[in-house]
């Protein structure tokens, strides 16, 4: 009877949810995805230009923009990290935190994550008045569920702030993101990626980004290749100046879109 007993104090570990996403990023924005205390990140982001101009072979021959960066496990639940981009020669301090974690009961239905980054535009002094007109800001909060194996969803309310911008715009751009990952096997997955400006500026208003691409992820390695209307890499810069029309508000004229990719690779130490 002893052996038979089943000890009913015995406290049972709820485990955390198995990742929602494979990677860090979402094509244009982050996930919540955080990985494991010591873990280095290695990413490559890279845009080509718009389709559509003369003689560049659908944007290949055309201006490019590049991230290249690393971030660091600090602890399982915050991530550090540091990027350079060739757009306005970004530098990209940036951070993320596990708020909250989906247990696998759904006890937590959901994973709650802070992102934050601080931007600095390194071009040269003559384009500034101020040493602080160079420093941007951007603060998310990222809401994901694993629904099952296959799909996976989220929505990440943000806000951007640079220092300086030119008028009539202001300075602080609120906007919301929607994305999700549907796998059709083990290693693929489409994505999506949609994020919608809040504030009106009357004259220079941004357009929603719009992207949609497909993802092949190893256990440390992932690549994303998309189209997509955002040209920026950096959020704040795609949340406060895109340019390029979605195609579905047809008084805003056809969408104008580029073919991007991301790639990572992750080493463990």
């Amino acid at each position: 009877l002893a052996q038979d007993k089943v000890n009913e104090d015995k406290e049972v570990v709820d485990k955390p949810q198995r990742p929602a996403f494979e990677s860090a990023t979402l094509i244009d924005n982050p996930t919540n995805v955080l990985f494991s205390k010591n873990t280095l990140e290695v990413v490559m982001a890279h845009r080509f230009g718009e389709f559509g101009n003369t003689n560049d072979l659908a944007g290949f021959w055309g201006a490019s923009n590049i991230r290249i960066g690393v971030s660091y496990g600090v602890t399982d639940w915050m991530t550090v990290g540091f990027g350079t981009t060739k757009l306005k020669r970004y530098q990209d301090f940036n951070w993320k935190f596990a708020i909250l974690r989906q247990t696998r009961s759904d006890k937590m239905f959901m994973s709650v994550t802070y992102y934050g980054n601080f931007g600095i535009d390194a071009r040269t002094k003559d384009n500034f008045l101020l040493t602080q007109h160079r420093y941007s800001f951007f603060n998310q909060l990222i809401f994901a569920r694993r629904f099952n194996s296959k799909l996976s969803l989220q929505i990440a309310p943000s806000i951007s702030h640079y220092n300086y911008v030119s008028k009539p715009m202001r300075n602080d751009m609120g906007a919301i993101a929607f994305g999700g990952r549907y796998k059709v096997s083990d290693q693929t997955s489409i994505l999506f990626d949609y994020s919608q400006p809040l504030n009106n500026f009357h004259t220079l208003d941004p357009s929603p980004g719009l992207s949609l691409g497909v993802e092949f992820g190893t256990s440390a390695h992932t690549f994303q290749i998309f189209v997509t209307n955002n040209w920026g890499i950096l959020p704040q810069d795609n949340y406060m100046f895109n340019r390029n029309p979605t195609g579905l508000n047809k008084d805003k004229g056809s969408g104008e879109y580029l073919i991007g990719f991301n790639i990572t690779r992750n080493y463990n130490f």
